[in-house]
């Protein structure tokens, strides 16, 4: 049972990424955005696939094919929700904010120079509107989650920087609750200096260090 449960498996998930991955038509929205539905309806069709194995005994056929046909349904509409939102953050935050989606999470980055002053984690009046334009959009699509990571360069003891980042990447959360979204929806955590993106031996790459990144992640 358990190799037929497998090989089955194995052909729905063949059928779910060829159906995926058929070209789209004339007309349809940039390639880029094309893939990433592409994708999350690839992996929604294969953790479907998945549960119905799973949970299935001894006629799994059509109900591996319906969970998987299900999970890719859902996957895409993940997938069209984070081009959809990416493009209207795009059009309204400062350009110095780093979009980037990953299919599954649309990940944002707040420069430090951009949002606090050195050594602190008061915001800086700048960076207000731009999170006030974070917590509508989060408002406008309420069926995410919402992690902020706080992040310093090495400079100073690692026990400062992990205070420092912990204050800095509550103060963002706080600023998202004041616009209406609840706590409930946010994971907040400071990891200091253990997570560079740049080589902290350089001015660039100390100020590349020091961010908030904030993780839109559908559910």
């Amino acid at each position: 049972m358990a190799h037929v449960k497998f090989s089955i498996l194995g052909a729905s998930a063949a059928l779910v990424v060829l159906g995926a991955c058929t070209p789209p038509p004339e007309g349809t929205p940039a390639l880029q955005d094309s893939r990433r539905v592409q994708n999350g309806a690839v992996i929604g069709g294969l953790l479907g696939a998945t549960v119905g194995v799973l949970t299935s005994d001894d006629d799994v056929l059509p109900t591996v094919l319906a969970t998987a046909a299900a999970g890719a349904a859902v996957g895409g509409v993940i997938g069209h929700e984070l081009d959809k939102q990416e493009a209207e953050l795009r059009n309204s935050l400062d350009s110095d904010i780093g979009i980037v989606n990953a299919g599954d999470r649309l990940i944002l980055t707040f420069p430090n120079d951009l949002t606090f002053a050195t050594n602190s984690a008061a915001l800086s009046p700048a960076i207000r509107g731009d999170l006030s334009t974070v917590a509508n959009s989060l408002q406008s699509y309420p069926g995410s989650n919402v992690h902020i990571t706080g992040h310093a360069d090495s400079d100073g003891s690692a026990e400062y920087n992990q205070g420092l980042s912990e204050r800095r990447a509550q103060a963002v959360a706080n600023s998202i609750a004041s616009g209406g979204v609840p706590y409930t929806r946010m994971s907040i955590v400071g990891v200091g200096e253990s997570a560079p993106i740049a080589s902290n031996l350089t001015t660039e790459g100390k100020a590349q260090n020091r961010r908030v990144e904030i993780e839109i992640i559908p559910q």
